[in-house]
């Protein structure tokens, strides 16, 4: 089974891509008005918390806005800052929706009552259940992967296979990583504890504490730069970042590990994006009429085309640049464990010091 992404052939689909990208997204858009069927709207707004990058959903939105005539107004945070946030508006928030790119923020609101649970077939048809809260007072819409990114100029075809092997003394000062307050670190550290045991993952952190050194990043987006620029070798970051990257960039000297894919491996760190409906929305109505468009095909091309994302309906292909998703295994731990693993994580990160 082959695991590592062939560099010539990323680079002619992303070359492609450049090229026709003004075309795109006006094909998908369009598509995207003709296939959602025609409802009516019982409002004609809708506000949504996101913590998700307003370029990367506001195409999504748009959407659904040209289709149904409902206007989303959208108020951009980190996701921890949001949930904090509703639990100190309650009733009172003007918050529709909930909308982040991690299953843990999803949990932690889901837990602390913020959600509404979403009675929907269409939607317990789209989404596979292990994507979504039991009672559906959340729903995932995307899938991401941690995986490492290289430069192909400083590592090899095959010269590493597992996340934990970025541990290793050979990798001294060649990693780039997130900073400590990353919700992707979080989460992919959650994921290895549950996986591996605190016992081993408290030494992986330190080994990756010190091979990062001082190129520690709050945006991923930079890591992937460092990469391609050889600041460092490798890094570890959410798959898309890269793909979006080779879009701008076709000729970076960039590759990807889908890791741990060894018998005895973890398998491959996995998140969801997702939403929730809020508990005290006034307008429920028109807030599932939008879960709906997004777990739909119609919704689900979307973040295939322009974000570069794994679809969860299962009849919606990922975007031939990405690795088959039939090609590899992901891990096992729920993705609803990850809130209740993420404070003893955060300890532990802080115990051994990553910044």
């Amino acid at each position: 089974m082959r695991h590592v992404a062939d560099h010539s052939s990323l680079r002619s689909y992303t070359s492609h891509r450049l090229i026709i990208s003004c075309l795109s997204l006006s094909t998908v858009l369009a598509a995207a008005w003709l296939a959602f069927p025609e409802t009516v709207a019982a409002t004609d707004k809708l506000t949504v918390y996101s913590g998700r990058a307003e370029r990367l959903i506001k195409p999504v939105f748009d959407a659904f806005t040209a289709k149904t005539g409902i206007h989303i107004d959208l108020l951009s945070s980190g996701a921890t800052e949001l949930v904090n946030r509703l639990k100190v508006e309650g009733a009172r928030s003007p918050a529709d929706l909930l909308i982040t790119n991690d299953a843990g923020s999803l949990e932690v609101a889901r837990t602390a009552g913020l959600f509404r649970p979403i009675h929907a077939p269409e939607i317990d048809q789209a989404i596979p259940p292990q994507f979504r809260a039991a009672d559906n007072s959340w729903v995932g819409l995307s899938g991401r992967f941690w995986i490492v990114v290289y430069n192909t100029t400083m590592v090899k075809p095959g010269q590493i296979k597992s996340i934990l092997e970025l541990a290793n003394p050979d990798w001294k000062d060649k990693i780039a990583v997130p900073n400590a307050g990353s919700e992707y670190l979080q989460a992919g550290v959650s994921v290895i504890r549950a996986s591996i045991g605190d016992e081993r993952t408290k030494p992986f952190l330190q080994g990756l504490r010190d091979n990062a050194g001082t190129q520690v990043y709050q945006k991923t987006s930079q890591i992937v730069e460092a990469v391609a620029k050889g600041q460092v070798a490798l890094g570890v970051v959410n798959h898309y970042y890269v793909y979006r990257h080779l879009a701008a960039q076709p000729t970076a000297p960039l590759t990807i590990v889908m890791p741990d894919q060894e018998d005895g491996g973890i398998g491959a760190i996995m998140n969801v994006a997702g939403i929730g409906i809020l508990k005290h929305s006034p307008r429920a109505d028109s807030a599932k009429l939008l879960v709906e468009f997004l777990a739909s095909p119609t919704g689900q091309k979307l973040f295939t085309e322009l974000d570069k994302e794994y679809p969860l309906h299962p009849e919606v292909k990922a975007d031939p640049a990405l690795i088959d998703r039939k090609s590899f295994r992901a891990a096992l731990v729920p993705l609803t464990k990850l809130a209740e693993l993420r404070e003893p994580t955060m300890q532990l990160i802080e115990q051994v010091g990553l910044r």
